[in-house]
């Protein structure tokens, strides 16, 4: 019995050979940790904006006040981040977070509320989410360049699983555990978790050595900021991964609107909106423990196009379901669609990308990932306002099947893409 085991353990250790590396172990509590801890805060501001102010546009702007510096941003952190030391950079990224939360948990306590009034409240919150957004232009070009200095290229795409589901757990834990503390304890409790939390980051990140800089020539700084872009557009199968996406994301999203149903269609509690919010990421961790023992090997590109199929149409069911348990089980079907969009494209990005480019790369990656997150959350805050939640949501999971369609004939360099052929490079 002890020796089938063994071989079990050896089995599953040989199919996941960077669970050994001890450096990306601390790479994963980051990823876990951090996003764990931004999930619980952006469902707590949610949460206390809508109730603040009974508005679905309220909702709109908040996504809106992080997406502007993230996109504005993001260029100019990827140029900073390819010319510095990348542990020394997620370090700072770390310690930026910390004093956004202590600010944010500040706002929260009743004193702060009665003192600076509704309005000036809300104007604070919104100005500390626009610091949140320059913040993360700067982590993900960071943490994607980090993380090819750590993980050996051959194990590319399994350390891309297994961040993956770090950041999945994170998405699905976070919004939970905001759900919780928020019924039991009220928003300020909540974000003095998110402080703890981002305390805690301090810890791993420590333990990760220095590394070396890879890009060390100077060039004019418009013609950095440029190339990144430019290897985006001569890259088709990144390219067409990054604009199905950026658009099935931003029309198919309605993570903002989840308050609306909570409070007026489904007619649950805080604990409720938690689980809501959190079904997404529970579907992407079961989706991510499969692909930890089946790795997707094979037509990576089709199988894309298939998982962002499934998406759009649970999108479009759980706009029109008034019963909590499909609701439920459809944005846990979306959540396990898009996993599988998550780790194809993570995987390419990281396998066509040059070491040396990295940053500016990731930072085009972060463009992408911001119009489609939080312009998705403003897209959906505004559609709700003209045309009414339900339509919003169900006209979005449409426009995602049009994308789809548009992509899979205009790009045959995704559909086709191979992970062995680049791998070999």
């Amino acid at each position: 019995m002890e020796n089938n085991e063994d071989e079990g353990g050896r089995g599953f250790f040989k199919k996941n050979p960077v669970l050994k590396i001890r450096e990306f172990l601390s790479f994963l509590t980051i990823r876990f940790g951090l996003i764990f801890a931004l999930n619980m805060q952006i469902t707590i501001i949610f949460y206390w904006v809508y109730h603040l102010t009974n508005d679905k546009l309220a909702l709109g702007f908040v996504g809106l006040a992080e997406v502007i510096p993230a996109i504005g941003c993001s260029l100019f952190a990827g140029h900073y981040v390819d010319l510095a030391e990348k542990r020394k950079m997620v370090l700072f990224c770390i310690s930026a977070y910390i004093l956004l939360g202590l600010s944010l948990f500040l706002l929260t306590t009743p004193y702060a509320l009665g003192s600076l009034g509704l309005s000036n409240t809300l104007y604070l919150i919104y100005f500390l989410v626009f610091c949140g957004g320059i913040i993360r232009s700067f982590m993900g070009p960071s943490v994607f360049s980090l993380f090819g200095l750590i993980v050996p290229r051959k194990h590319y795409a399994n350390a891309t699983s297994w961040s993956s589901m770090g950041w999945q757990l994170g998405v699905v834990v976070g919004p939970l555990a905001a759900g919780v503390l928020i019924a039991v304890s009220g928003v300020t409790t909540g974000m003095f978790a998110v402080l703890v939390v981002e305390v805690l980051m301090l810890i791993p990140i420590l333990s990760i050595s220095t590394k070396p800089i890879l890009k060390k020539e100077k060039e004019p700084i418009l013609q950095s900021l440029t190339q990144g872009i430019r290897f985006v557009v001569k890259t088709p199968a990144l390219l067409g991964a990054q604009l199905l996406d950026m658009f099935s994301v931003l029309f198919g999203g309605a993570v903002a609107l989840l308050p609306v149903y909570q409070k007026e269609i489904l007619h649950v509690d805080e604990v409720g909106f938690g689980i809501l919010r959190a079904a997404p990421g529970i579907g992407a961790i079961i989706t991510m423990s499969v692909l930890a023992f089946l790795p997707l090997k094979t037509n990576p590109g089709r199988k894309l196009f298939l998982a962002v199929t499934g998406f759009a149409l649970s999108i479009i069911i759980f706009g029109i379901s008034t019963n909590f348990i499909l609701s439920f089980f459809m944005l846990l079907c979306s959540g396990m669609f898009d996993a599988v969009s998550v780790v194809v494209r993570s995987t390419i990005l990281q396998l066509v990308t040059p070491d040396h480019m990295r940053g500016r790369v990731a930072s085009v990656n972060t463009i992408f990932v911001s119009s489609s997150n939080e312009l998705g959350d403003f897209e959906s805050g505004v559609m709700a306002h003209w045309l009414g939640t339900v339509r919003a949501v169900v006209v979005g999971g449409c426009l995602t099947l049009g994308v789809v369609a548009v992509t899979f004939f205009s790009a045959p360099q995704l559909r086709n893409f191979k992970y062995e052929e680049q791998e070999e490079n």
